[in-house]
């Protein structure tokens, strides 16, 4: 079994926004699957499904970004599974608009919800999907930048990086995730 959460903050104001790509990946693979997220348990809006023959969770914690850990942990503890089968999606300033990186585990780099999720659960390994959201203009504060939604001219890359983000969720459940970080860490062209 595999739990997959999806990092983003809850309510109509911050859906759409970079830091939110997270709950959009979320929402991507409840519509390919065909998981409806119909429960709220656990501080997560989830749904349970299957994805290349094995139980899934999906989740999009409501607990506000900063503390995803609080959620992540009680998924955890109720589902009893091991960090290594929980797939984290969140949003990576450091990587371009499109681009996705694949880690087996890793510091918090600075985003506070991974901060939280690594002290809840005490470990830094656990699979994550960054999701680049591009880095912000200069004279830009950070909050402004992640909180802003993507601009009309990215939409078409936006959907294709969640498309990706959804690939390779697949790929590391029905096949390992050195595959999927073969296929998806590679520089993406412009």
């Amino acid at each position: 079994m595999f739990i997959i959460v999806g990092l983003g903050n809850p309510g109509n104001q911050y859906a759409g926004t970079r830091h939110n790509i997270g709950f959009s990946a979320i929402t991507y693979l409840s519509d390919r699957f065909q998981i409806p997220l119909n429960q709220n348990k656990h501080k997560a809006i989830l749904g349970t499904g299957y994805i290349e023959g094995q139980k899934v969770v999906l989740a999009q914690p409501q607990t506000y970004m900063n503390l995803s850990g609080e959620s992540v942990r009680a998924l955890a503890d109720f589902f009893k599974v091991p960090s290594t089968d929980i797939i984290i999606i969140y949003d990576d300033i450091s990587l371009d608009v499109g681009q996705l990186r694949i880690r087996k585990k890793g510091s918090a780099g600075g985003h506070n919800g991974i901060k939280s999720i690594i002290q809840h659960l005490g470990t830094d390994v656990f699979p994550r999907i960054k999701v680049g959201v591009g880095q912000k203009p200069e004279g830009w504060d950070l909050a402004d930048h992640v909180l802003a939604r993507f601009p009309k001219e990215q939409d078409n890359t936006v959907r294709e990086s969640l498309k990706d983000t959804t690939d390779a969720c697949e790929k590391i459940i029905g096949d390992s995730i050195e595959a999927a970080m073969n296929i998806y860490n590679k520089k993406k062209k412009s």
